[in-house]
């Protein structure tokens, strides 16, 4: 089965020039990429690989950033993109058709969501938003404005993952009774940082955005941000979303009535804020129950696996390994061998797929070519939230999904919706 049929089944903040942005399906489609990071060098690597596609402009409020970024693009042979630190420029060019995201979480949803504003279709990194409302917002922004949103929860295009969930519905493993995520990965403690200036060459008032502002801290800049409850999320949000997005789709369900996370940053005492080894709990009106665990410190294995997910039924259990192309297993019984293995389609590029899926839906403007549209990882990402706000206050929560509230827990609600900076509010009404 070929991936069609599967998914059926200009100077430094400096405004770029403005052109039509109206594109035919047979045009190349005209993209810039927001937040040069390492995760931005992996969006330039495949989108120089994706036909029909043109990378016109880099942005990152980091200038030495954009620099070494367009210098390895030179190498790819490919023009040169036009580079800007402000990404409000990007989104003035009314040539660009669509926008990458690959900043830091805090600018997530709020750039996703002025990108719809402005007309651009969006590929936006996981976790797509830093706190519970953005999230909602995002949502209605891209439908709104009829934008293509996908999230970056690239197992959604995985062929064997695909397979693997069919196995799950058709009953491979029996009544499915719980899901449980792991992502182990040594996290070594932070060196002990003080308040500076911020370098010349990166503007510290574009990278705090909407998040508060306080004084620049190399701790920050530009990976450890994730372990700082202003701009991250923690590992849950880091690398825990990608299993809890596998986990929840095999499972069918949305989102849970009850929260229990636990856990702490152990080993070393330092600057990070969120836990190094954490475990949530969530449990869905049912009784099915999704265990999300991290852990940061040395660490044995589970199920031959330091990440992926394990599908438990009344008949036996899977094993879905991402460092096995996401093969899955299936042991029945008290077998402690598995079921004849299948690898559906071996050596696949995942990332390179899913970024195919985005452009493709963009084409014939049809969301359900997308693998992973945006409310599917919104509601992955609201399990990190959910997990991330137990674990803060200490406690056990009561969850109503369809009120999108914690009932009787005005502490709790307080940390749905996070306090913006302006210019850089989210706004209510998108």
């Amino acid at each position: 089965m070929n991936r069609r049929e599967f998914i059926t089944s200009a100077a430094l903040a400096a405004p770029l020039m403005a052109q039509s942005a109206n594109t035919a399906p047979s045009d190349r489609i005209r993209v810039a990429i927001i937040g040069m990071g390492g995760r931005g060098r992996d969006h330039m690597n495949f989108l120089a690989r994706t036909p029909g596609v043109e990378v016109v402009a880099f942005c990152d409020p980091d200038r030495e950033r954009l620099d070494e970024k367009a210098s390895e693009w030179d190498k790819l042979g490919k023009p040169r993109p036009q580079l800007t630190q402000d990404l409000r420029r990007v989104l003035d060019d009314h040539s660009i058709d669509a926008v990458t995201i690959a900043a830091c979480n805090h600018w997530h949803a709020l750039g996703a969501i002025w990108a719809c504003q402005a007309g651009k279709h969006v590929y936006v990194e996981k976790p797509v938003c830093h706190d519970a409302f953005e999230g909602s917002r995002m949502v209605a922004a891209a439908r709104k404005y009829n934008r293509m949103v996908q999230g970056g929860t690239q197992r959604r295009s995985s062929t064997n993952m695909r397979a693997a969930v069919k196995a799950l519905r058709e009953g491979a493993i029996g009544d499915v009774y719980m899901a449980r995520c792991i992502h182990f990965q040594q996290r070594d403690a932070l060196p002990v940082r003080h308040a500076e200036p911020p370098p010349s060459t990166l503007d510290w008032n574009l990278w705090v955005g909407p998040g508060p502002m306080q004084p620049f801290n190399r701790n920050l800049v530009h990976y450890n941000w994730h372990w700082f409850w202003d701009f991250g999320n923690g590992e849950l949000g880091n690398n825990g979303v990608h299993y809890i997005d596998v986990a929840r789709w095999g499972l069918g369900k949305q989102l849970p009535v009850s929260i229990s996370s636990s856990g702490g940053r152990y080993g070393y005492k330092d600057q990070g804020q969120t836990p190094n080894t954490q475990i949530s709990t969530f449990r869905f009106d049912d009784g099915t129950e999704l265990v999300a665990e991290i852990r940061g410190r040395y660490t044995n294995s589970e199920a031959g696996m330091k990440e992926g997910v394990i599908f438990y039924g009344s008949k036996g259990y899977m094993i879905s390994d991402p460092a096995k192309d996401c093969q899955f297993r299936v042991y029945l019984g008290g077998n402690s061998e598995p079921e004849p293995v299948v690898d559906e389609a071996p050596g696949e590029d995942i990332q390179l797929a899913h970024f195919a899926h985005f452009f493709d839906a963009i084409r014939a403007n049809n969301r359900d070519l997308l693998a992973a549209d945006i409310n599917e990882t919104y509601l992955s990402t609201m399990f990190c939230l959910l997990g991330n706000i137990s674990w803060r206050l200490g406690r056990s929560l009561a969850y109503d999904p369809a009120a999108h509230e914690f009932p009787s827990d005005q502490e709790a609600n307080q940390m749905l919706k996070g306090a913006y900076r302006a210019p850089f509010k989210v706004p209510d009404q998108v």
